[in-house]
């Protein structure tokens, strides 16, 4: 079971940066897809977006052209860069993994992830 622990998260003005990651423990990090989430308030976790084991990436209409994600598979890390902040981006991120499949997804749900972490607090105010 591969374990997962997110940092980075805060409080950030409005048009402001942060970058998160997430630090993954087991497994072989190089074959896993990699995901972000996350979640506000009485709202249900969304998708923000996803890396595969190809390099490939994915984002959430919301996010593109503001937020990158990336990886270090030496590092079995992934990072989330954040830009251009604005109010509705606060949420709880969660930083998820899906084991290695021979079945290729382009579209990513919450139940495709086998693990989770903690999550981290990202405020941003207005």
């Amino acid at each position: 079971q591969v374990q997962l622990v997110e940092s980075g998260g805060g409080l950030v003005q409005a048009g402001g940066s942060l970058r998160l990651s997430c630090a993954a423990s087991g497994g072989i990090f190089s074959r896993n897809t990699m995901g972000w989430f996350r979640q506000a308030p009485g709202k249900e976790r969304e998708f923000v977006a996803a890396t595969t084991r190809s390099g490939g990436t994915y984002y959430a209409d919301s996010v593109k052209g503001r937020f990158t994600i990336s990886r270090d598979n030496a590092k079995n890390t992934v990072y989330l860069q954040m830009n251009s902040l604005k109010p509705v981006d606060t949420a709880v991120y969660y930083c998820a993994v899906r084991y290695f499949s021979s079945v290729v997804l382009t579209t990513f749900r919450t139940s495709d992830f086998n693990s989770w972490g903690q999550g981290t607090q990202v405020t941003v105010s207005s």
